[in-house]
């Protein structure tokens, strides 16, 4: 698979030959994707009109249907829950941190229910979509998800793991830690490495059994679970804090290559993160990822992180709409939504418009807008990474 995480871009790519495939292939405006057996795209291209590439052509491939064309394309969103049944040292069961409690938030929320924004009444993701296209679209262009949960699993995690160093020696380290938000609710803080093992065995386990398809965004949801990492003498790092959802995809090496694309979600309940980062914030953030960069491979020209000093070479070259705003102070908006009878407050996160990495003096989405549905997120498109 292909991941890039949040916090954090990584490339890394593995094959999981065992894999069933899908039934469906992937259509491009009238034609189809060939080669490839995922969900339904559409191709395009922007030349930066600003920076050392302007003028230069750059492709992309989106989920959904040519906002030219226009109609509705739904897609389902396959969700599997994971709870974690933290082990003691010796095995025994310390405790289960269950995804349960908020399951029906999550599927209540503005990821899969429709809200009124200014560019049409949309799912979150769809939302942005149609901020991006909104003077070229066709007014009834929408690319919904449809969810189910097809699986809810509980996954054991032991306190302490063995990890082979670059070095070559092994060491003990301690896999997880635990803390408790004012609302009660119990927090993990996960090794990485382990959590990689964990996140492709529930993948392939889910598609050999025909809970994830090809034609879905495929999704797993954990509970307040946040990825840390080691460095090569196997001590904890200390650098930003931390991991929590990251989108990818799993392949196969059948011809037409099959493509599951694949997402990994925290829920955070209040007061683990600041800037408004709770509830469905990592879910908002690669769900929208997933439809402007499903492989995580589109390139656009090198952008600095907003924020960063002058010379600073803080800096991508990939179009990942949530990267540019998790470094803000504020990077959320407020929802409120009926749920169950009462209003709760979704916090999903603000996402960087295509325009915005075009690094040019003016964007061309809704509103002239660079960001949404924050518009004051961002107030000027990239700047170019310095050389």
């Amino acid at each position: 698979m292909t991941s890039d995480e949040n916090g954090a871009s990584v490339s890394h790519v593995r094959e999981n030959a065992n894999v069933a495939a899908g039934p469906n292939s992937a259509v491009i405006g009238n034609g189809t994707t060939f080669g490839l057996d995922t969900v339904p795209l559409f191709e395009g291209a922007f030349a930066a009109t600003g920076g050392p590439d302007k003028g230069i052509i750059f492709p992309y491939l989106m989920i959904g249907n040519d906002p030219l064309v226009g109609g509705t394309t739904t897609i389902p969103a396959k969700i599997t829950t994971v709870s974690l049944q933290l082990l003691n040292p010796d095995g025994s069961v310390r405790e289960v941190v269950s995804f349960n409690p908020f399951e029906s938030k999550t599927l209540g929320s503005p990821v899969f229910e429709n809200v009124l924004y200014g560019s049409g009444r949309a799912q979150f993701a769809d939302a942005i979509q149609r901020a991006e296209f909104f003077n070229t679209m066709k007014q009834n262009w929408h690319t919904r998800l449809d969810p189910t949960v097809v699986n809810r699993i509980t996954v054991p995690i032991p306190r302490f793991v063995n990890v082979r160093l670059p070095d070559g020696t092994v060491k003990q380290v301690q896999n997880y830690y635990v803390g408790t938000v004012p609302n009660g609710d119990t927090f993990i803080e996960l090794l990485d490495l382990f959590f990689g093992s964990v996140f492709e065995n529930v993948g392939v386990d889910d598609i050999n059994a025909g809970n994830d398809t090809t034609d879905a965004v495929n999704m797993q949801l954990y509970p307040n679970t946040f990825l840390f990492s080691i460095n090569s003498k196997g001590e904890r790092f200390d650098g930003d804090c931390c991991v929590f959802g990251f989108h990818t995809y799993f392949l196969s090496s059948n011809v037409p290559q099959s493509r599951w694309i694949t997402a990994f979600a925290s829920w955070i309940s209040p007061g683990v993160l600041s800037g408004g980062f709770e509830d469905i914030v990592g879910l908002s953030h690669e769900v929208t990822e997933a439809y402007n960069d499903p492989f995580v491979d589109t390139a656009v020209p090198v952008w600095q992180f907003p924020g960063e000093p002058a010379n600073s070479k803080v800096c991508q070259g990939n179009l990942e709409t949530g990267d540019p705003i998790e470094v803000l102070p504020v990077g959320t908006v407020a929802i409120p939504l009926r749920e169950n009878g009462k209003i709760f407050t979704f916090h999903p996160q603000t996402e960087a418009l295509l325009q915005w990495f075009s690094q040019g003096p003016a964007s061309n989405a809704i509103d002239g807008a660079w960001s949404y549905p924050d518009e004051n997120a961002l107030t000027r498109s990239a700047v170019p990474c310095p050389k």
